[in-house]
């Protein structure tokens, strides 16, 4: 009988998808019942120490696309399907105090599955370096397998926090630095995709000791204003600010992302996130390099699951066991990359004549 099991980061999963940090996996309730209903692990919702308090409105909104006018919209209406979500929800408001005891109970009752601690602080002090050392050390102590810093969430104020530090190599580094020196597991690392430094800023964490990366967190962005009403799709007191959007709307995005990591580092371990809503993505995320598939919006969006995805997780692991059975393959491992050669430069794709080289001039003789 074909296996789904995958080792990835050192760890053994039962099957390759697990659920993103995010709404699905907020609390001890919801991670239990996704184990459940077969997910292979789960990242939490991030976990910190600094003050955390919500928009006094709708956190998250899915925008469903139509033939007919509205195109794309979050009107509830017969014959649409899903376009993308859009949130600008915070990290988790539940106190590590609280996390700890209910890290604890998930693993002692699922051995078998993992469980990534999703953790972010700030930077540029020591104070800061200290709660990634204690948010490390804590849940480590009560059995998470692995981390996932958070370097990539798009709705901070704090410019030290989150996607702000993206683009500075220095404090990945730091970072990485502060929680390597205290534990000894694999350490995801989430970049945000809102990057022009997206290669340099996964070489920094991979040379600080990143066992992974994990990308894509949600794209930066704003939700749609009606024209008649001129109320945004989601607000408060008429006002909104930029959030993430995330579904399949990102797909093509994020496959592009993750490509560029995994040319850069074929070597190297990537978790996929971004649109993944059936098999058919999942593949495509594996064969441009990764090893590991995180799902979110595809899990929110089915009704009567409490938001876990128990049929979409059935249906996945049932795709993947057919396409390996049918195509004679051991594990993702068979595939998982194959497309890395194939993604090259413009001017190395044929043209209608053969001395196009990419747009650039013939030096002349004068220079």
């Amino acid at each position: 009988m074909t296996s789904l099991a995958t080792k990835f980061t050192g760890l053994e999963f039962v099957n390759p998808f697990i659920l993103a940090s995010a709404p699905p996996t907020e609390s001890k309730r919801k991670i239990l019942k996704a184990f459940d209903a077969g997910w292979g692990g789960v990242v939490t919702k991030t976990i910190g120490l600094h003050p955390v308090e919500n928009v006094a409105g709708p956190k998250t909104i899915y925008q469903r696309t139509s033939e007919e006018k509205p195109y794309v919209s979050r009107m509830k209406r017969p014959d649409t399907v899903s376009h993308s979500s859009w949130n600008w929800e915070l990290i988790s408001d539940q106190p590590l105090e609280q996390w700890l005891p209910d890290l604890k109970d998930i693993k002692e009752a699922y051995p078998d599955r993992m469980v990534i601690a999703s953790i972010m602080a700030g930077a540029g002090s020591e104070e800061e370096m200290d709660n990634w050392r204690k948010l490390a050390t804590s849940c480590v102590e009560v059995g998470c397998d692995a981390l996932e810093l958070n370097l990539s969430c798009p709705h901070m104020d704090r410019k030290d926090m989150g996607a702000h530090v993206a683009n500075d190599q220095e404090i990945i580094r730091s970072i990485l630095k502060a929680v390597t020196e205290v534990v000894d597991v694999p350490i995801w690392v989430k970049l945000t995709p809102a990057t022009s430094t997206l290669v340099d800023a996964a070489r920094a964490a991979y040379e600080a000791g990143g066992s992974c990366i994990s990308l894509c967190n949600t794209f930066p962005s704003l939700p749609l204003m009606d024209p008649e009403t001129l109320k945004f799709e989601a607000e408060v007191d008429g006002l909104v600010t930029s959030g993430g959007q995330g579904g399949l709307a990102i797909l093509h995005q994020a496959l592009l992302r993750v490509s560029d990591i995994s040319k850069a580092f074929p070597d190297k371990e990537i978790s996929g996130i971004g649109g993944i809503r059936g098999f058919r993505e999942a593949f495509n995320f594996i064969v441009h390099g990764a090893g590991n598939l995180q799902i979110c919006t595809a899990a929110m969006e089915e009704k009567g699951s409490g938001g876990v995805g128990v049929k979409l997780i059935e249906e996945l692991k049932t795709d993947l066991v057919e396409y390996l059975e049918r195509h004679g393959h051991d594990s993702i491992e068979a595939f998982r990359g194959i497309a890395r050669e194939r993604i090259v430069e413009h001017s190395q794709v044929r043209r209608k004549s053969d001395d196009y080289n990419g747009g650039y001039l013939e030096p002349t003789a004068a220079e």
